[in-house]
């Protein structure tokens, strides 16, 4: 299989950008150019947006019924070319192909949940006060032609979630999907398009992030805009939201904070973190990163877990048996380098990895570091690679104030026996998210999202929908 030149999609048809202009796609298993993806021009844009508020205008007239046959063909579609499609995104990204089927897996299944999901908008009857001859009602109605940003750590995963909900509540979308990973992203959008998606209702564009944002953002077409990427990019494109009343939803930055007590099982506990930790290269919004454990388990749990990530097996993607890729780009090797030294120069100690493997690739070995400082920058900056930073509470108050200091919020991890501990943690801990004693599992009837600077609106469940319908009041006085 060869990798693909990566087009543009607007008005149901694939094409280069006006200008001709693109963009290499280098594969982050070798760092060779592999391919190409168009630069979507200021021209293009326009073409894209005309093209979906036309769209728009047709799908808000399909019932719930007739968008759903199309949405679950689409995603028969996305199954029957689950090999296909993986096999582009390890080649663009990096992951493990096992973890790149159960990717384009989960978002048939997430297509699937929103298409039947979509039955269920419904409105409501409210009885007058005082005349029984006005009729007063609730409405919900799509809110119009969205615009959505996804990052390249999941470049199906985040398009799905965005595409699914918006599609079941009668939007039309501009994907502005990852130059990094297109051709995945592209080969989603495609399934949409083969099963009979109405012309117009998606589009797909890559190109400058920056200009793609402001040029999207402040069109009068566009009414809602959706984004999961990093905290200070999304407070950016929130503000300039703001300034022109767009509706916006947040899916930003985490820096997961995971509690492990002196009544965990640590051999569950070694056993979900570290595949949780290590998956996707640790590139991963949700990701445990602020492990920490309780003094009189740390040097039991911390030897484990250094032995569980020296023992995985890192390569390329594509070869069977390897457990984790490389990371995206090289621009990660130089912060897992830069985050490893501080942390060092602060007093942690390296139980497992801290350095590059090989001469060719972005590999980054599995690395386990202990007696990390609150201080040091592993704690406060998001590391989004294969690093664990450990360090010692006493006290559960201890913990848990670490564990809400920073101002994200998105998700979170703990491991006890005790009912009474996980129940002050559900209470305590601030994050959207929280798993105890298990592995992160969202899923499509979950909501997916986060507090604080982790951003707001949700991706998952009924309330994804509500965050692409508009709420209106009418009454009607019987003549």
């Amino acid at each position: 299989m060869t990798y693909p030149n990566t087009p543009l999609f607007i008005d149901d048809a694939w094409s280069d950008a006006a200008d001709g202009r693109t963009i290499p796609v280098h594969n982050p298993a070798t760092g060779e150019a592999i391919g190409s993806v168009a630069h979507a021009s200021v021209q293009d844009l326009d073409r894209a947006v005309e093209s979906v508020r036309r769209g728009f205008e047709v799908w808000r007239g399909y019932t719930p019924a007739q968008r759903s046959k199309i949405m679950r063909r689409a995603a028969e579609l996305v199954r029957a070319r689950v090999d296909e499609i993986a096999r582009l995104m390890t080649l663009e990204q990096g992951k493990p192909l096992a973890e790149a089927r159960g990717e384009t897996a989960a978002a048939a299944d997430m297509i699937d949940w929103f298409a039947e999901e979509g039955f269920r908008v419904y409105g409501r009857l409210v009885p007058h006060r005082s005349n029984l001859a006005v009729r007063q009602m609730v409405l919900k109605d799509p809110v119009g032609p969205v615009a959505a940003f996804a990052p390249w750590n999941f470049p199906i995963n985040q398009v799905a979630r965005k595409v699914a909900a918006g599609l079941a509540a009668g939007c039309s979308m501009i994907v502005k999907a990852p130059e990094e990973t297109p051709a995945s992203p592209a080969a989603f959008i495609r399934a949409f398009q083969d099963a009979g998606l109405p012309a117009g209702v998606l589009a797909l564009v890559y190109g400058d992030p920056a200009e793609i944002s402001t040029h999207l953002i402040s069109h009068p077409v566009i009414r809602k805009i959706t984004f999961t990427g990093s905290t200070q990019v999304g407070k950016e494109l929130a503000a300039l939201a703001g300034r022109h009343m767009k509706r916006v939803s947040m899916e930003l930055g985490g820096h997961a904070p995971v509690i492990v007590c002196e009544d965990a099982d640590l051999d569950l506990a070694v056993r979900t973190l570290g595949a949780a930790k290590f998956r996707n290269s640790g590139q991963v919004c949700t990701s445990p990163t602020r492990f920490l454990v309780h003094r009189s388990v740390a040097k039991e749990f911390g030897a484990a877990l250094a032995e569980f990530a020296n023992g995985l097996t890192v390569g390329d993607g594509l070869v069977e048996g390897t457990q984790m890729g490389p990371l995206a780009n090289p621009r990660r090797l130089d912060a897992m380098e830069a985050l490893g030294e501080d942390a060092v120069q602060r007093g942690a100690s390296v139980l497992a990895g801290g350095r590059r493997l090989g001469d060719s690739g972005n590999y980054w070995a599995p690395t386990v570091y202990e007696h990390v400082t609150p201080d040091s920058r592993l704690f406060n900056e998001e590391p989004f690679g294969p690093v664990v930073g450990m360090c010692e509470f006493d006290d559960l108050d201890d913990a848990i104030t670490e564990a809400n200091r920073l101002a994200y919020g998105l998700a979170g991890y703990a491991f006890t026996r005790s009912l009474t501990t996980a129940d002050q943690l559900t209470r305590r801990v601030e994050v959207g998210m929280l798993w105890v004693n298990m592995p992160s599992s969202p899923s499509a009837e979950l909501p997916f999202g986060g507090l604080k600077d982790s951003g707001y609106g949700n991706e998952g469940g009924p309330e994804a929908l509500e965050c692409y319908l508009n709420t209106r009041a009418v009454s009607i006085m019987h003549a």
